[in-house]
């Protein structure tokens, strides 16, 4: 919401008069030391923001550290290679955010000289930037009194005022964001957003019952007194993950190894992977494969099963390790064949073919002479 709409906004409930001294007191007593709150600035809060999206937090603190090493500022972020950027992405998955992060870079160059901007509605007008990252940038890192509404904080929202809608709706989201913008202090805006999301992580939590007993605000929370916490928020059922069966397929030649790039547009855009295909091949499919990329296959191994679950597939694989005749053709269009070393270190390969990555590691069975006649 922008400063205009935040004024203009309804009153909160007077119950709610004290939840913002609440939250801030037990924010600034209880928060978790994370590099990005220790260390404030806008570059940092938008890198944590767009990393922390549908990361937890845990996973996100060691990559935090090392993208910020590769890439200090928005200038450097602007100029990265893209293969080097997506590498140092590598294991936090939806690789188009890093795509997008780039590109806010280079508008923030271009548009802004290099400073990111401080309101909404030019915190908007980026690639890759919603309104709970506009709104967490303004209040974290520039002290705008604006609201910064995630998950955690609509769970918040909803068991403190006993709100029975779907959290997802807009209808209900609408009115829990102008519910937390009227509450914003104008000398605490970073604090209360902050703790706000704090109490969700920690307090209020998600698929679990809530620690109402440790909860700063339960003196104020509906949810609490009616003895419904437990079942807020409501939210409609999502659809279930689409099953994809696949069969993944390790390719080498002594210690290099097949790696495709995949379609700029799409599942895992531009990225690296191992070739892959649509069901669940027998060994001699998987070698007729093999074949129609002008491989002659001296050794098949099958590997262990695998899954990977993404936003609204599941695949499930089927794997193969193949052992091939040193390739004397030119290698099919997209693909490369690495060393380890050089594959481990360069080519960004998403978490998904992470089951395939480890038998990188596994001594190379050795070929036979018999075999090699074949």
């Amino acid at each position: 919401m922008s400063d205009r709409n935040r004024r203009n906004a309804d009153p909160p409930p007077a119950r709610l008069a004290k939840l913002p001294d609440l939250v801030v007191s037990w924010y600034r007593e209880n928060r978790r030391r994370l590099p990005w709150r220790e260390e404030v600035s806008p570059y940092r809060t938008l890198l944590s923001e767009i990393m922390l999206q549908q990361t937890r937090v845990e996973a996100v603190k060691p990559y935090f550290e090392r993208f910020l090493a590769a890439f200090p500022d928005v200038s450097s972020l602007a100029d990265a290679d893209d293969e080097l950027l997506c590498k140092r992405w590598e294991g936090l998955g939806y690789y188009s955010r890093a795509r997008n992060l780039k590109k806010c870079a280079h508008e923030i160059v271009d548009r802004f000289g290099g400073v990111i901007p401080s309101t909404v509605p030019e915190l908007l007008s980026l690639p890759g930037i919603g309104p709970y990252t506009a709104g967490a940038i303004a209040a974290f890192a520039y002290g705008r009194p604006v609201a910064a509404v995630d998950g955690n904080v609509l769970r918040v929202t909803a068991r403190i005022t006993a709100e029975t809608g779907d959290v997802l709706s807009p209808a209900v989201k609408n009115k829990l964001t102008a519910l937390v913008s009227s509450l914003v202090p104008a000398d605490a805006a970073s604090d209360f957003g902050q703790g706000l999301i704090e109490l969700g992580a920690l307090i209020c939590l998600p698929n679990r019952p809530p620690k109402c007993e440790l909860c700063p605000v339960s003196t104020l929370c509906r949810g609490y007194s009616e003895g419904i916490a437990e079942r807020l928020p409501v939210r409609i059922k999502k659809t279930e993950r689409k099953l994809d069966r696949r069969t993944v397929l390790v390719i080498r030649s002594g210690t290099r190894t097949l790696l495709r790039k995949r379609p700029a547009r799409g599942l895992l855009a531009g990225l690296w992977e191992f070739p892959n295909y649509s069901g669940g091949f027998t060994e001699k499919e998987a070698l007729d494969a093999v074949k129609a990329l002008g491989f002659e296959p001296l050794r098949i191994r099958p590997l262990d099963p695998a899954k990977h679950l993404f936003t609204h597939i599941e695949w499930q694989m089927t794997g193969y390790l193949v052992l091939v005749a040193e390739p004397d053709f030119p290698l099919p269009e997209g693909c490369v064949m690495p060393e380890t070393d050089d594959l481990l270190s360069r080519y960004a390969i998403p978490s998904a073919f992470s089951a395939y990555v480890r038998c990188l590691f596994a001594p190379i069975p050795q070929i036979n002479q018999k075999e090699k006649r074949k």
